[in-house]
């Protein structure tokens, strides 16, 4: 029970903290947010690389083959790419965004999907160790500040009221302690699930890190200092070594 405790807490951390720091993020002038939100997002993408590939991957490998690792990365990878073409999983990180539209509800639905599964990494990591668990809170925290800056756009932009907005939000996150709690129950029960688990973790925080984040810095659509974007993004894998 104290290790279930402690993956719901650090599930309220990663996915509630967020959400509490980009709350904050809106009361501040649209120029410092403009600045500050593209900078979360170089940093979220080393932190959640950091965490995939020095912590998950390897504890992932630890307990299976690498054949079977890598299968399981490959199934993960595909799952995400076709949940995205169902508009389940991609996200907007800052306050411009057409993925979605003005589609308040299907962001709440990927929202939910998405936290649920940050929400399960966690309880898995937990699962397998403290620290690796507690990095992966952190690279989960850091992916929610801009990924929740954007939601919140989109929501308003459709015409929901901040009230509303930060409601159903809320709603959404709590979908993460669902996924934490169900994963520590099922791995606790099956533990010889957990290696494939981790790889199918490690898939999902590649992809979007890869997949979402990565070409929107090349591309300079967050921001357009290669320099700053190289110190950032190493700044998030540091914070993984240094936890």
């Amino acid at each position: 029970m104290p290790l279930l405790a402690v993956a719901l807490g650090l599930s309220l951390l990663g996915g509630f903290g967020g959400l509490a720091v980009a709350s904050s993020l809106l009361v501040l002038p649209v120029g410092m947010r403009s600045r500050l939100v593209p900078w979360l997002v170089s940093y979220a993408v080393g932190a959640l690389l950091g965490v995939a590939l020095i912590e998950l991957l390897p504890q992932a490998l630890a307990g299976l083959s690498p054949r079977r690792v890598f299968a399981t990365l490959l199934v993960g990878i595909l799952t995400f790419f076709v949940l995205e073409k169902f508009a389940l999983w991609r996200h907007c990180h800052t306050d411009e965004c057409e993925v979605h539209g003005s589609s308040g509800p299907l962001v709440l639905i990927g929202d939910a999907a998405h936290n649920f599964m940050d929400g399960a990494v966690i309880g898995a990591a937990v699962f397998t160790s403290i620290p690796v668990a507690i990095s992966t809170a952190v690279a989960v925290l850091a992916h929610e500040i801009p990924h929740e800056v954007g939601d919140f756009a989109i929501l308003l932009h459709s015409g929901y009221s901040r009230q509303r907005a930060l409601m159903y939000n809320a709603l959404a996150e709590a979908a993460g302690l669902l996924g934490a709690g169900l994963a520590f129950v099922f791995l606790d029960s099956v533990p010889r699930v957990a290696p494939y688990f981790l790889a199918f973790a490690t898939a999902s925080f590649l992809y979007v890190a890869m997949s979402d984040l990565i070409p929107d810095l090349h591309r300079g659509t967050f921001d357009d200092n290669p320099i700053r974007q190289v110190v950032l993004v190493g700044a998030g894998i540091g914070t993984v070594l240094l936890l």
